[in-house]
């Protein structure tokens, strides 16, 4: 990955650029500077460089810490138009061609080099079939179909014999393999056009196979085709749980890199490697991304944005048009920003072989999308890029047709609104009919700023686990999250998924929350008044007359920088009822159920681990408690952490704060060391941790044979020894799967995932040395227990779960 040299160096280089600023908390750096650096690159290479390089983000740490300025057939058809694969046996064998990159002896347009993919999703289980997508993107297109590719898919043999075989080195098979393994020729799977234009191709392979007794494992390759990259897998595979077995997880987010981070400093993008090694010894069957899968803030300092972000005066930004032609670039830049990033190595050795599972957040649009002022968000810029994103992200992320068109200043009625689809945008131009599978929760009206609907997904992972990603972007804004539609619509569907999984005699046992955000974490509310204080008006003026303090205001609306980025998270006051009604929420589901809710959350590039528990004076024990939630915080697998200090400060924040009378929360104190012999923390801070992180969550099956466990539970559901933590905080251990956490825990070993007490193993993995490619962890863990709760009523006289 690009890193920066000569006028590409990082911003706090006065050497190089005499405006840089001398502070590293500058959110983003002043005009002056951004007009330096735009002279310097003209001069330096004749045009603006890509929107792919290092320098196209430039975000303080203190702002990106923070980070909040920030369809497949089913057996019911409804909704699903009339699309259905197309299956044939006995594929016959033909090795594929073999390209190189664009450009030199350019090879003819015809539809068959791949310049991004494949890439993986998982979709659903359903009556016994594991669902799931590929997707490649093709260079040419519009209209006419130049070429229609093939998938061909075969089951390997079951996964323990193929790993003993071959020792899983996560990087793919030998063309060899796939036809002559176990004699399997394979299954053939056609290809259907979700979007064309004369620039790309998007082709979608919707699969599905059998859930069988054993975990299986599958490779797929897609013949007669040409891949601009060699690093990518020609043929890849991916693992099926057994039918009585949970899926392995692994979960991240944040990855990428803000504007202005020096990459080679930090090794590029190494914790993918890791993710490799820990996939060969046991196989992830779904990989899970809390938002900001890419970053695409360079759009505003090197790509078609950087005029509009270059205007001083946020009222002529925000009355900035935005026409076709400057959709047609932000389109572009949005394009070419993706398969980059998906196709950049070892990202894309992983994203092919792992199916995914995602939601977005800011970075997946621009930084802070959703949090600045209102009138300001309702901007032509605004709106137009917001649809933009929108299109990619179902595409890349979702494997879903985009819209006909999305918003341009230059198709509205006289209402200000989109009459229907914009025909400039379809010139030569295919867009798939829509469709979506029963995974996804819609909302029912179109977000504020993004004209489009939510997406949330229910999915089951095995036999004893399901996840719920709530689409917390599309609908947000500086005051609210989501639309309070949105959340009945949500729990409507989890107490119908739930019940319905109770009434097969296959209950879910954990129920993993997916959020862009975390929800249980430290608040900052201090800062916050500090922001909004009166003392902040005079400063403004100043800076609006005369740009005093600029690194303090953002370039968008002249507001203060960092409150976007409070106002994003659940703990900002301006979400405070919101957030107290989720949570509620989400313990009633878990007392009707006798569900265990963990819940994961990115954004704010630090790994902790933040816990909703009843308050001691209840005298609950963890393991009958619906209140005891953990917040899984991983955060991030790419991008740079805030600096040591930050981390500190948070957990000195760290104080016991009561979402209710019954309930209670705090961070987790996790580490009980620094990753290797670095010295990462100041000696009293044992719950956040600065460093590049992912996270791993396995279930000790029930049918396992234990290696070790923790805690035994008695015939009456009761866990021996639990009255030995009755009664105490959230500063202390509250059940045995916290004894010992951290890197002495048994989560944190090969017997990670190992026992058999039904409980949920997790791991934080986070970096060691940041200058290693390779890309080396130390493993923190815990365990979760299952919720043996009795049905009494949650609260006396509490609402029913709506």
């Amino acid at each position: 990955m690009a890193s920066q040299h000569s006028v590409d160096a990082p911003y706090d280089d006065t050497e190089h650029n005499p405006h840089a600023s001398a502070s590293r908390w500058r959110h983003q750096e002043s005009s002056s500077y951004r007009r330096h650096a735009g002279h310097a690159r003209e001069h330096s290479h004749g045009h603006a460089r890509d929107p792919v390089s290092a320098e196209t983000t430039t975000t303080g740490d203190l702002a990106q810490f923070l980070n909040a300025s920030r369809i497949e057939p089913t057996g019911d058809t409804s909704g699903s138009g009339n699309h259905q694969p197309i299956t044939v046996t006995a594929v016959q064998s033909g090795e594929p061609e073999e390209g190189g990159e664009a450009g030199d002896g350019e090879p003819p347009l015809d539809g068959k080099e791949i310049v991004c993919g494949p890439l993986l999703n998982y979709r659903r289980m359903d009556q016994d079939r594991w669902y799931g997508s590929v997707l490649v993107v093709a260079k040419g297109g519009g209209k006419d179909i130049l070429y229609q590719p093939f998938l061909v898919l075969r089951r390997a043999g079951e996964a323990a014999a193929m790993l003993a075989q071959t020792g899983a080195n996560g990087t793919g098979s030998t063309h060899a393999d796939i036809d002559t393994a176990a004699g399997d020729r394979g299954t053939q799977f056609e290809a259907q056009r979700l979007y064309s234009d004369p620039r790309n191709t998007f082709w979608a392979f919707d699969i599905d196979v059998p859930i069988e007794a054993r975990e299986i494992k599958y490779e797929y390759e897609i013949r007669d085709v040409r891949y601009s990259r060699d690093h990518k897998p020609r043929i890849n595979s991916f693992f099926v749980p057994a039918a009585d077995e949970s899926m392995r997880v692994m979960f991240h987010s944040c990855n990428g890199f803000s504007v202005g981070t020096d990459e080679d400093a930090f090794s590029g993008a190494p914790l993918w490697r890791d993710v490799l090694r820990k996939h060969a010894r046991a196989p992830f069957h779904v990989m899970l991304g809390g938002g900001d899968q890419i970053y695409n803030d360079g759009i505003r300092i090197n790509g078609p944005l950087r005029k509009w972000t270059d205007i001083r005066n946020p009222k002529k930004r925000a009355e900035f048009p935005f026409p076709e032609s400057l959709r047609a670039e932000c389109d572009d830049y949005y394009l070419k920003n993706y398969i980059r990033w998906y196709n950049s190595s070892p990202f894309a050795l992983v994203n092919g072989q792992i199916p995914q599972v995602n939601i977005w957040d800011d970075h997946d649009i621009i930084d802070g999308f959703g949090s600045y002022v209102d009138n300001f968000m309702r901007c032509d810029v605004f709106r137009g890029i917001g649809g933009t994103a929108h299109k990619y992200y179902l595409l890349f992320q979702h494997h879903l047709p985009p819209p006909p068109s999305t918003y341009t200043s230059d198709h509205l009625d006289a209402n200000g609104d989109t009459p229907g689809p914009d025909p400039n945008q379809l010139v030569n131009t295919f867009v798939a009919d829509p469709k979506l599978g029963t995974q996804y929760i819609r909302g029912t009206k179109p977000g504020p700023y993004v004209a489009e609907h939510s997406l949330s997904i229910y999915t089951r992972l095995g036999a004893r686990m399901a996840m719920l990603g709530i689409d917390a972007r599309t609908e947000r804004t500086r005051r609210q999250v989501n639309y309070p539609e949105t959340y009945r619509l949500i729990f409507e569907r989890l107490g119908r998924e739930l019940g319905e999984a109770v009434s097969s005699g296959r209950p879910i046992k954990h129920l993993i929350l997916l959020l862009g955000i975390p929800i249980a974490y430290p608040r900052l509310t201090w800062l916050e008044n500090i922001l909004r204080s009166p003392i902040i008006g005079p400063v403004k003026f100043l800076n609006r007359r005369f740009g005093v303090g600029g690194g303090l205001f953002n370039q968008f609306d002249g507001s203060v920088d960092l409150l976007d980025d409070l106002d994003d998270h659940y703990t900002a006051k301006t979400h405070k009822v919101e957030r107290k009604d989720l949570v509620e929420g989400l313990q009633q589901i878990a007392a009707k159920f006798s569900v265990r809710i963990t819940i994961l959350g990115g954004d704010v590039h630090l790994a902790a681990v933040g816990r909703f528990y009843s308050n001691p004076k209840l005298r609950l024990p963890v393991e009958n408690d619906c209140r005891y939630m953990v917040n899984v915080v991983s955060s991030a697998i790419v991008n740079k952490p805030p600096p040591q200090a930050v981390a500190n400060l948070l957990a000195r924040r760290n104080k016991i704060h009561h979402l209710d009378n019954r309930t209670d929360e705090t961070l987790l104190d996790f580490f009980n060391k620094d990753p290797g012999e670095s010295s990462k923390t100041a000696d009293r801070n044992h719950c956040t941790m600065p460093s590049r992180n992912f996270a791993m969550l396995t279930e000790n099956s029930p049918n396992g044979v234990a290696s070790s466990t923790n805690g035994e539970t008695s015939a009456d559901g009761e866990l021996n020894g639990a009255q030995l933590f009755i009664g105490k905080d959230g500063h202390s251990e509250m059940h045995q799967g916290e004894v010992h956490a951290g890197t002495e825990h048994k989560s944190a070993s090969e017997a990670h995932g190992r026992g058999n007490d039904g409980s949920l193993d997790i791991r934080i993995n986070v970096e060691i040395d940041q200058h290693s490619a390779e890309g080396q962890t130390e493993a923190y863990g815990l365990s979760v227990p299952i919720l043996h709760y009795d049905n009494r009523p949650l609260t006396p006289g509490s609402r029913p779960v709506t």
